[in-house]
Formats: C-alpha cells, sequence, structure tokens
C-alpha cells in the first residue's frame, strides 16, 4: 500500500445495531476496490473484519477491525465496529479517531436500540455522517418509511443523495441525484433514468441542491438570484453542510447483494472530512492545554486507541497519529507513562492482515507491534513536547462475576491474564473483594463477560470458572456497649493470661478509631499493641455473618494482667474476644452497598419497569421524558440488580440501556439480615464439621 498525505485520507467509523450489515459493507468495500476477490458472508466466517475465533463462532462482531480501502487515489481507513450493546467501549474507543462516522441501518428493522445508542455516540464526539439503508434486497424492505421513522427518530434534516432503483427482490441499483443518472449493481456505470423514476428523482434533486445552496453563502446566493448551480458547486456546498453537521446524506444499498456500493465510496471521498478539515486536536501539554494542528510538520501525538494480544503477533499496538510523521525503527515518548519506547516496523492493519510501512502520516491509523509499557489510552510523542490526548469517558461496569482458577497451574497465571484482558478493553475491569475474598471481573453485560472469559482461555491458556458474585456486605453497630473477656490458658510450664475491658460506640462518619482510658497500673501500655490487632482481626473477618466490620470506635477501659503469664498473645485473644462479645451487645446491623440508577427505557415499557423496580425495594427517585424516552432515577440494593443488564434487556426487547454507580451503603432489613446471618453460620458450622 502506497503512503498518502493527510489531505488524501478519510478516517470513518461503521456504527449502527447488530446485524445491520456493517461488516458486509467493509466487505463490499473491499472488493469493489479490488483488495479481494470475493465477498466474504459473515454466516460462513469469511469475512476480512471478523477474523477472530469468537467472532466466527458467535456470527457478529465483538471487536472493532480496520479494514483501509484504496479508492480514487484517497485511503479510506473503515473501522468496522461491533453492534451488539456489551461491547459499547470498542465502538467509543473508534469514534475517538475518526472524523466521520457512517450509520448503516436496516431497510426492514428500521432505528434500533443500536442505532439510537450510535446516534447518541456520533453526537458526543460531534461527527458528520452519513445514513445507508442497507439489506434494500430483503423481503418487506422499504426505504421510504425507514427513512422517515430515521427522521422522526433523530430531528436531523436527512437530505437523500439517492434513490432505490427498485425494492426487495426488484433492487437492481440506485438513482443518482447529483449526475441525474442510474447505477445499476455496484454502481460503477452509468444509465438513463427509467422513466418511472423521473418525477420522483427531479423532485428530491431539488431538496439536494437546496441543501448544497445552503453549505455557504456565495453558494446560496447565486442560488436564490436563479443561477443553476454547477455539480462541483453542489458537492462543494454538500461538503460544507455534512462538515458543520446541518444535513446528514443518506445512501442506499445492498452489502451482500453488491448493489449501491461505488457510490458510497464516492461519498466517502466528496463529502466527509479529510482529516486537516477537522477542528485542531486539544492536547495537554507542557504549559496547559495546546491547539495541535494535523499536519505533519506538527510535533508527533500518536494516540494509542485499541491493544490486543496476539498469541503469535504479541502485542499490537493500534495508533492513530493526531500530528507529526510516526516512523519505522525509531524512538517514541509515552507520555502518559513517562516511558521511552522502540517504535520497530510501522504497519497499517487490514483485518488480521499487517502490512508494513515507513512511516505514518498526520491523519493516519496504524499499529506497532510489541511495545512495552503502552496501554489503550495512551499518547506517543515526542520527549521534548509533552502532549497528552484526552481518552473518551467510558461507561461504568454493569455487569460482574466472580471468578476462579480451574487448576493450580492456572492460578499463578490468572491475575497476569486478566491485568492483560483489562488494557485491551477499557470496559473491562477486575480487582480482589477483600469483604468476600472473591476475584471480581466487571464489564457491560453477560456477552462481554463471557467473550473475555473464552479469551483467558484462547489467548493466554488460562481456565477460569465462573460464578455469580458474593454481594459486599459490611457489619457495623447502632448503639454502645461494654464486655470484658479474660484469657487464661494453663498447660503445664508457662500459662498465658490477658484481661481487657472494652467499650465500642458508632463512629458518625463511618471511620474506626482505637484508643484508650486506662487510669492507674492494672493493664500496661504496651499491651494496647496486641489488643488492638486482636480487635483488627475481627474487624477483617466479621463478627456476626463475616463480613468488615466498619464505623465503630473502640476505646479500652481497664484490664488485668500477670506478672510471668501475661504475654502479647494473651491480650490479642482477649481483646479479639471482648470486642466479639461487646458488638453482639451493640445492637450489630448489616450494610449493604446502595446503587444509583439512571434507566432509559421507550414511553411503552415505562409501566413494566417500574413495576420490577418496586419488586427490587428500589426507590424511584425521578421520572422524565426526553426525545420520546422515559428516563428513570432510582436508588436500588446492588444484592437486586446484580443480574438487572439481562433483565432490563428481556424487559424491553433489548430497547432499554441503563448505567450504575455505586452510591453509598445502607442498613439491610432485618427480615433479610436473619437469612443472611444464619447461612452463614451453616456454612461455618459446615467447615467445622468437616474439619
Amino acid at each position: 500500500m502506497k503512503e498518502y498525505s493527510t489531505n488524501l485520507i478519510r478516517n470513518v467509523a461503521l456504527v449502527g445495531h447488530s446485524g445491520a450489515g456493517k461488516t458486509s459493507l467493509s466487505e463490499a468495500f473491499l472488493f469493489n476496490t479490488g483488495v479481494i476477490t470475493r465477498l466474504g458472508r459473515v454466516e460462513d466466517g469469511t469475512t476480512v473484519a471478523d477474523f477472530e475465533d469468537e467472532e466466527q463462532r458467535r456470527q457478529i462482531s465483538i471487536s472493532t477491525a480496520v479494514v483501509p480501502v484504496e479508492y480514487q487515489d484517497v485511503k479510506i481507513n473503515v473501522i468496522d465496529t461491533p453492534g451488539f450493546t456489551d461491547f459499547v467501549g470498542e465502538v467509543k474507543s473508534a469514534l475517538r479517531v475518526v472524523e466521520a462516522a457512517i450509520v448503516v441501518v436496516d431497510a426492514v428493522a428500521g432505528v434500533e436500540v443500536g442505532t439510537e445508542l450510535a446516534w447518541q455516540y456520533c453526537d458526543e464526539f460531534k461527527l458528520p455522517r452519513f445514513v445507508v439503508i442497507n439489506k434494500m434486497d430483503r423481503d418487506n424492505a422499504n426505504f421510504q418509511k425507514v427513512l422517515e421513522h430515521v427522521q422522526s427518530t433523530f430531528k436531523v434534516k436527512l437530505i437523500p443523495v439517492q434513490l432505490p432503483w427498485g425494492e426487495q427482490q426488484g433492487f437492481q441499483g440506485v438513482i443518482g441525484l447529483l449526475s441525474m443518472m442510474a447505477r445499476p449493481g455496484r454502481g460503477d456505470q452509468q444509465v438513463d433514468i427509467p422513466a418511472e423514476y423521473a418525477d420522483a428523482a427531479a423532485a428530491a434533486r431539488v431538496n439536494l441542491v437546496e441543501a448544497a445552496a445552503e453549505g455557504e453563502d456565495e453558494l446560496l446566493e447565486k442560488y436564490l438570484g436563479g443561477e443553476e448551480l454547477t455539480a462541483d458547486d453542489v458537492i462543494h456546498g454538500f461538503h460544507k453542510a455534512v462538515l458543520a453537521g446541518n444535513i446528514v446524506p443518506v445512501f442506499v444499498a445492498s452489502a451482500s447483494a453488491d448493489i449501491g456500493i461505488n457510490p458510497i465510496l464516492d461519498g466517502i471521498v466528496r463529502y466527509l472530512p479529510a482529516p486537516v478539515e477537522e477542528p485542531v486536536v486539544h492536547a495537554h501539554g507542557k504549559d496547559g492545554d495546546e491547539n495541535v494542528t494535523v499536519s505533519d510538520a506538527s510535533p508527533l501525538c500518536a494516540y494509542v486507541w485499541k491493544t490486543t494480544a496476539d498469541p503469535f503477533v504479541g502485542k499490537l499496538t493500534y495508533v492513530r497519529v493526531f500530528s507529526g510523521v510516526l516512523a519505522s525503527d525509531s524512538r517514541v515518548w509515552n507520555h502518559t507513562k513517562s516511558a521511552e519506547e522502540r517504535t520497530g516496523t510501522v504497519h497499517v492493519a487490514r483485518g488480521k492482515e499487517q502490512i508494513a510501512a515507513k512511516q505514518l502520516h498526520a491523519g493516519d491509523i496504524g499499529t506497532l507491534a510489541k511495545l512495552t509499557s503502552t496501554a489503550t489510552g495512551d499518547t506517543l510523542g515526542d520527549r521534548a513536547h509533552p502532549l497528552l490526548v484526552d481518552a473518551p469517558k467510558y461507561p461504568a461496569a454493569l455487569y460482574s462475576v466472580a471468578v476462579s482458577p480451574r487448576t493450580q497451574a492456572d492460578s499463578t497465571k490468572m491475575g497476569p491474564a486478566l491485568t492483560r484482558l483489562s488494557e485491551e478493553d477499557p470496559t473491562l475491569r477486575w480487582r480482589q473483594e477483600p469483604s468476600t475474598k472473591q476475584t471480581i471481573v466487571e464489564g457491560m453485560g453477560d456477552q462481554h463477560i463471557d467473550v473475555a472469559i473464552r479469551r483467558a482461555e484462547s489467548k493466554f491458556g488460562v481456565g477460569l470458572t465462573v460464578e455469580a458474585p458474593k454481594v459486599p456486605y459490611r457489619e457495623s453497630i447502632t448503639k454502645k456497649a461494654e464486655a470484658m473477656h479474660r484469657h487464661k490458658k494453663q498447660t503445664g510450664g508457662a500459662g498465658q493470661f490477658g484481661e481487657v475491658w472494652m467499650r465500642i460506640e458508632p463512629s458518625p462518619d463511618g471511620s474506626y478509631n482505637f484508643g484508650d482510658e486506662l487510669v492507674g497500673m492494672n493493664l500496661s501500655r504496651s499491651y494496647l499493641g496486641p489488643i488492638e490487632k486482636g480487635v483488627k482481626s475481627v474487624m477483617e473477618q466479621g463478627a456476626i455473618a463475616g463480613y468488615p466490620v466498619v464505623g465503630v470506635n473502640v476505646f479500652v477501659t481497664d484490664g488485668k494482667e500477670h506478672p510471668v503469664d501475661s504475654k502479647p498473645i494473651a491480650f490479642e485473644v482477649a481483646g479479639r474476644e471482648a470486642f466479639k462479645k461487646a458488638v453482639e451487645q451493640a445492637n450489630p446491623v448489616l450494610l449493604e452497598p446502595i446503587m444509583s440508577l439512571k434507566v432509559v427505557v421507550p414511553e411503552g415499557n415505562m409501566g413494566d419497569v417500574l413495576g420490577d423496580l418496586n419488586t427490587r425495594r428500589a426507590r424511584v427517585q425521578g421520572m422524565d421524558q426526553e426525545a420520546g424516552k422515559s428516563i428513570i432515577t432510582a436508588e436500588a440494593p446492588l444484592a437486586e440488580v446484580q443480574r438487572y443488564a439481562t433483565e432490563l434487556r428481556s424487559l424491553t426487547g433489548g430497547r432499554g440501556v441503563y448505567s450504575m454507580e455505586f452510591l453509598r451503603y445502607d442498613v439491610v432489613p432485618n427480615h433479610l439480615a436473619q437469612g443472611i446471618i444464619a447461612a452463614y453460620k451453616r456454612e461455618k458450622k459446615g467447615e467445622n464439621g468437616d474439619e
């Protein structure tokens, strides 16, 4: 592949609902530009973009793939993104590094939940976009109906740049409104418009020309003055209007049947922005924020937007060069990690294929192999000129599982494997939960987690078993209490003796404090350390149900010691037992994590969702309406919403989305707490019985 300067590059992401045909469209681009000699099929696992085993097994995209094509001396970096909502992190990463998006819509289903989310993310990144109404050859395909559906959902100015030549079985090409010629098949040839489409095409062309005239003041004056706009005028004005976000061009196609593909490539080259036309990049420099012009002459600023671990190639780092030139076999500075990296050979990725390149110009996208410390979200550049690019804001995790190693050999590899997977995917996280002694993996949904667990095995050879995580309860007290314990042990020879008197009380701010109120010489202060050690051991392991104790102030008020038998271990035991007794008398309670939920559902599902939330002990805080959607804000215990991602999906047919964040700890209702405590006691009894 030859080198392309910044003005001859287009970076575009294919986004939309799962199954709308994004991967098939990228495949058709490759086929029509001569990269491949036959069209692959998602169902057969033969497409360039879906090259991972998991994608071929599931027949859906689960990660982004870069498929550059060369068309009319322009390099188009097409990024094919997953449509399934669990893989939203991949979509956001891709939209961070492109100048435009193509929203692919199914000609039968119209706007679906994935379409709405994709549109929302494009708005977030302020991206110019196209709409491609795909699968026009399907039974029940209806261009006009879907066009109106998109128009009513998104309240934007949609301008068709072509009309379908036939529909369903009769779909055979497109009617171009710029050239006013029909383009059969893939669209690389032109013929006269069939007579039955002439009137509709003439009317639609008026809208196209008006939209183009509004793109620039000079063109508008010319148009209103009665002058005819030339084809170049229309292209120029339309390009400006698309860039400003005033209009969204609409194309029609059937990617799998290879109909209407070339006109979309024409549209990308004509109407979508080159990197140089985008606003300057805001980066954090040495002296505050700095605006970086997308140019080879600017200092190097390369943002890492994706990382993959390949068993054969090793670690692959995907970069977008925002400014400067990234050359092969050079040294770059990782400004995020403050570490130097050797670039080795720069490559351009096309699916799983890696094409060697001398250098990447400003605006281009490529890969680097075997970087040591670089991870997703880092910025590479010149050491002398620090520039940091902000990573996109990824949503908080919605679904979690507890994982454990399948074998002893897996236990040593589990941590490093989970760390590598989390580096690849910013929406995947893992942590140790000390209160339940479980390893927790968090992601966006059950499919997301399932893919991660399978990757751990296929890429890193780590077998993991999965179960629902225990809720990380806490224990606390609600009133003051006093207790004492005397530890006395005589076993021939030196014995053990320690007596501790203790008062505990609730800590208003939830903190832990340890102190003493000793007077006289009954107890040496040198034993306070062992006593606190005993108290802390109970606080870690729990006094009533095996969960950490929080929000307690502890005071040692008195004690007794023996001149021979008193030892630190005796006071550690006495402190531990005195604390347990005090907690039992201090009205102990269980605390549970309360989550803040924001649920967005179609208005028709509002009643069902509210009814379901009521069964989950949720407290609804507010309800709102926005763009035909109902927004519910609520607080609910984590124990009731651990699997809400799956349940909301089934309640709303996949159209409901939500976000969830930890809010605070609250007291568990008594009848539920009794069940949790009883289960813990049964478990302990079983363990002791086994011994």
